[in-house]
């Protein structure tokens, strides 16, 4: 089990992949991204997942887009480097170079392939062993539908207690509470991460489950702070009102745009100078995108003035 004092909690945004309007890396913008959500009050960040487009960036692009946010937080908050790869090897060298590299947690869904190539649950427990076995810095699983893979609860809480680094849990399936109340009660000091996602969809829900932290879309951390530490200070009305305030946002976020979102924020304010994403992948509808803004605009997001 992770050590209890290595433990983090709070809010720890998804960082977007910045690209030109060409479609190639924009690096310079990445850091401008990465200094924004600092800035907004990102507790930590995560990089090179779903939201973050892994899936259009080649291995070479991966790496340079990893060492080049790495080198520039330079240790103002932790960062977590999703490794995923259906292959065990594959999944287990990417996790020893995000921590050679500095990160301080690695996050990884379960090993499938398309809609149909899944593993059994004694492969799930063995790639997980593996990967823990490699590195020596915590490990989040996210339990997404994108993977399509059932995870129960005990499952996830007897990895918790066998698997030395697996310790963090981001739970984004339907019923996420009570998913994350059962693997609280199962795995106990074992589960040192209990953790909300899906943008925060059901963020007020999964905190009164016991939730210690957040990772949402990288557009507004700065209104998610405004939830979880009145939260965590033992406000909740403070906390419901907060989460009313956002909701819509969230929602908007949520049903709408997809990670396309966060991209369409910072471009809106200036944090980058594209909010390209990559074909095929296909830009938001005008009228989307400019709900999208009128929104954040009610809660005075600070993402629309920060590069101004």
């Amino acid at each position: 089990m992770t050590s209890p004092a290595r433990a983090y909690r709070g809010v720890f945004p998804v960082a977007p992949t910045v690209f030109d309007a060409s479609g190639a890396l924009d690096l310079d913008g990445q850091r401008r991204a990465v200094d924004f959500m600092i800035d907004a009050g990102s507790q930590g960040l995560c990089i090179l997942a779903n939201f973050s487009e892994q899936f259009v960036l080649t291995d070479d692009e991966r790496e340079r887009v990893m060492h080049a946010v790495l080198e520039h937080v330079a240790g103002r908050v932790p960062v977590i480097v999703t490794t995923t790869h259906f292959a065990t090897q594959v999944c287990a060298e990417r996790s020893r170079r995000a921590q050679a590299a500095g990160a301080a947690m690695v996050m990884v869904m379960p090993p499938y392939h398309g809609a149909t190539i899944r593993v059994p649950e004694l492969g799930i427990v063995d790639f997980f062993r593996a990967v823990s076995d490699a590195i020596a810095i915590p490990i989040m699983i996210q339990d997404a539908p994108v993977a399509g893979t059932p995870l129960s609860a005990p499952l996830l809480a007897r990895m918790a207690r066998e698997i030395a680094n697996v310790a963090y849990f981001k739970i984004e399936t339907a019923g996420a509470a009570s998913k994350l109340r059962e693997l609280i009660a199962l795995g106990g000091d074992a589960v040192v991460g209990p953790w909300d996602g899906e943008e925060a969809i059901t963020l007020m829900a999964d905190l009164d489950a016991g939730a210690t932290g957040a990772m949402t879309g990288g557009g507004y951390p700065d209104g998610i702070r405004q939830i979880t530490d009145a939260y965590a200070a033992g406000r909740r009305e403070e906390a419901m009102d907060a989460y009313a305030r956002w909701l819509p946002l969230i929602n908007y976020e949520n049903r709408q745009c997809g990670l396309l979102a966060c991209k369409a924020l910072m471009a809106e304010g200036g944090v980058i100078a594209s909010e390209t994403a990559r074909l095929p992948i296909q830009p938001l509808h005008p009228a989307t995108r400019a709900g999208l803004i009128e929104l954040a605009r009610r809660n005075d997001a600070l993402v629309l003035r920060w590069g101004r």
